[in-house]
């Protein structure tokens, strides 16, 4: 894809997408999930491409430890109002930057985890000079990513992993920082979103499996999906 392309046009990205309170949108709710919202960051610049921020979560807490995600976390009812003030609040918390300084613009469909969350994400733009601050109990690492890295063919996988008698697809990149020279797993939801925007928007398709994430019904019969976790990191 052409590298001017890729350099952030707002109003392209918007005319891509449904606005958040479209009845279109896919919105999902169930009393036996947990409702969740993260903030899909970008940073834009005038001259090359835009960057997404992701974190390396710490290794504590019982889910997504040491994972790649976008900041955010759960609803919680006793500081938010909406899912929107929960990806502003998480955002704020862990990666330092206020909400007064996030523009949101957008939203992507809902969809479920096989965690059982269920997962809004909020589309905000984050200026180039904002200072980011980690949460040092919650966050290693912050990361600045070019969307050039995830719109290559080359460093997208793909794997089928079989669950249950059903095959399901594992979208992941190894992306390494050239700051520290580690590797980090892109994998999971994450993945996914990152995914599910570029094929909105850039009309690329991505995935040559074809193979659908299970929907929220299938994702509900499941008891142990933990138990499948290694098998699909072990894959990378």
């Amino acid at each position: 894809m052409d590298t001017l392309d890729l350099i952030f046009n707002e109003n392209f990205i918007k005319k891509k997408l449904l606005p958040c309170d479209s009845p279109l949108r896919i919105s999902i709710k169930d009393k036996f999930f947990t409702s969740a919202a993260v903030l899909f960051s970008i940073i834009p610049y005038v001259n090359k491409p835009y960057e997404l921020i992701l974190i390396h979560r710490s290794e504590k807490g019982l889910r997504h430890r040491g994972e790649i995600s976008f900041p955010g976390g759960k609803f919680d009812s006793r500081f938010d109002n909406s899912l929107e003030d929960t990806a502003l609040r998480e955002t704020q918390e862990e990666i330092g930057v206020p909400r007064e300084k996030i523009k949101i613009f957008g939203c992507l469909d809902d969809f479920p985890t096989m965690t059982q969350y269920i997962i809004t994400p909020f589309l905000g733009i984050i200026d180039k000079n904002q200072v980011l601050v980690k949460d040092e109990r919650e966050v290693q690492r912050i990361l600045k990513v070019s969307i050039e890295f995830f719109t290559s063919r080359k460093n997208f996988k793909e794997q089928a992993i079989d669950i249950e008698e059903k095959k399901f697809p594992v979208f992941y990149f190894n992306y390494i920082d050239k700051t520290n020279g580690q590797e980090y797993s892109i994998w999971g939801a994450t993945a996914y979103m990152i995914i599910s925007f570029i094929e909105k928007v850039y009309e690329l398709n991505m995935s040559q499996l074809g193979l659908k994430r299970f929907k929220l019904e299938k994702i509900k019969q499941m008891k142990e999906y933990v138990k499948y976790r290694n098998q699909i990191t072990r894959k990378f």
